[in-house]
C-alpha cells in the first residue's frame, strides 16, 4: 500500500502466504468474474526460502528472477493496466509474489508472460490503482477541511490490495461519520485507527517489497 503522511511517502510491506497451481487465462471478455487465486507456471517447481545473517536476525532474500518478474508486472500494471492493476506484496515464505487485479483476462496473461519462471499469484480485487489514486488525492487535497472539522487526517493510502483508500486517523468515529457524507456512502474508504505523526528520517519506497 502506498500511504501518504502529510508530505511523505511510507513504503509498506505486507506478507502472506496460499498455495500453488497453473494460470489459466480466461477467453472471451476482457472482465471476468470473481474466480479466487490463480497461478502462473513457476508455482509448479520447487522453491524454498533463502535468508542472509545480519547479527542475530535472518533477513529474507527475493530471487533475482522473482525481483525482475515484480520489477515488470508494477511497471506494466501502472502502466499499461490502471484500470486493472491495484498492487503487489511479497510473501518471503512462499517465495512468490501476490498480485491483485479488477478481473481482466489481459491482465491475466500479462501477468502469465511477465512472471518467467517465477511463482507469482493472482488475486481478484474490488478497485484497481487508477481508480483509488483518484480517491486518496481528493482525501489528501482536502485535508486542510477535515482538520478545520475537527478530522485530524494522519495517513492517506490507497490499499496495494484494492480494497480502498485507508485512513489513518486520531479521530476515527469523527472519519467514520463525515467523510462518507462529504465523499458518498459508496466511496471505497478504510478507516484505521492512527496515533500522532512522528518524526521520519526517510520517505522514499524500496522496490519491489515496497509496490502497491
Amino acid at each position: 500500500m502506498r500511504r501518504v503522511r502529510s508530505t511523505p511517502l511510507l513504503a509498506i510491506l505486507t506478507l502472506t502466504a496460499a498455495g500453488c497451481g497453473a494460470l489459466q487465462q480466461p477467453e472471451g471478455s476482457q472482465r471476468t468474474g470473481l474466480t479466487g487465486d490463480r497461478h502462473t507456471a513457476g508455482c509448479a517447481m520447487a522453491r524454498a526460502p533463502r535468508h542472509a545473517v545480519t547479527g542475530n536476525v535472518q533477513v529474507p532474500l527475493t530471487p533475482a528472477r522473482l525481483t525482475a518478474a515484480m520489477e515488470r508486472i508494477e511497471e506494466g500494471g501502472r502502466e499499461r493496466f490502471a484500470e486493472h492493476y491495484s498492487g503487489m506484496e511479497i510473501d518471503h515464505r512462499g517465495v512468490r509474489a501476490v498480485v491483485y487485479r479488477v478481473p481482466s483476462a489481459r491482465f491475466d496473461g500479462f501477468v502469465r508472460s511477465s512472471a518467467g519462471t517465477a511463482c507469482v499469484v493472482v488475486r481478484d480485487a474490488a478497485h484497481a490503482v487508477a481508480e483509488l489514486s483518484g480517491w486518496q488525492d481528493r482525501v489528501m487535497a482536502d485535508l486542510p477541511y477535515w482538520a478545520e472539522q475537527g478530522v485530524r487526517i494522519v495517513t492517506v493510502g490507497s490499499r496495494h490490495d484494492g480494497a480502498g483508500v485507508e485512513i489513518g486517523t486520531q479521530d476515527i468515529d469523527e472519519a467514520r461519520r463525515q467523510l462518507p457524507a462529504r465523499y458518498g456512502s459508496a466511496a471505497p474508504l478504510v478507516f484505521v485507527q492512527e496515533g500522532p505523526i512522528p518524526m521520519l528520517t526517510s520517505t522514499s519506497p524500496t522496490a519491489p517489497e515496497s509496490v502497491r
